[in-house]
């Protein structure tokens, strides 16, 4: 079977039309804004404790939680030009192109207990307090 040309122009305008590009419909929302007194050097995002850390050029650490509060400032020094955030963990990464150095920092977040008015062992104003949690149902 021999197509001509005019019978090879259909055929080439089906295939393009075929395998042309198509663009899907995208619709967003801005979940949240923050407002920040420097600019950023970079970024990280927790999944796992729902929190943004921010890198600035002053050498501080920000994070953020998931109501857009400053939780935590932390100096690391200034020149890390780049954070990055190891999944599943409290690890950050920073590094310095210009200083060529990186520095691991493990982050250990404390939670208070309120322990007043709750029975204990000891003297009151003891320095660390050993919370037991017993009696679940």
């Amino acid at each position: 079977m021999k197509f001509g040309v005019n019978g090879l122009i259909p055929i080439l305008l089906i295939c393009l039309g075929i395998l042309s590009p198509v663009y899907a419909e995208v619709e967003y929302n801005v979940l949240k804004t923050f407002k920040l007194e420097n600019q950023p050097v970079d970024m990280a995002f927790s999944a796992s404790r729902n929190e943004i850390y921010v890198l600035n050029p002053k050498g501080e650490l920000l994070i953020y939680d998931a109501n857009n509060r400053l939780t935590e400032k932390i100096n690391v020094g200034e020149g890390y030009d780049r954070l990055q955030l190891i999944q599943g963990s409290n690890v950050l990464c920073l590094s310095s192109r210009k200083d060529k150095k990186i520095q691991v920092i493990q982050l250990e977040f404390v939670q208070k207990i309120d322990t007043l008015g709750s029975p204990y062992k000891g003297s009151e104003d003891a320095p660390v307090v050993i919370a037991v949690f017993s009696e679940f149902q």
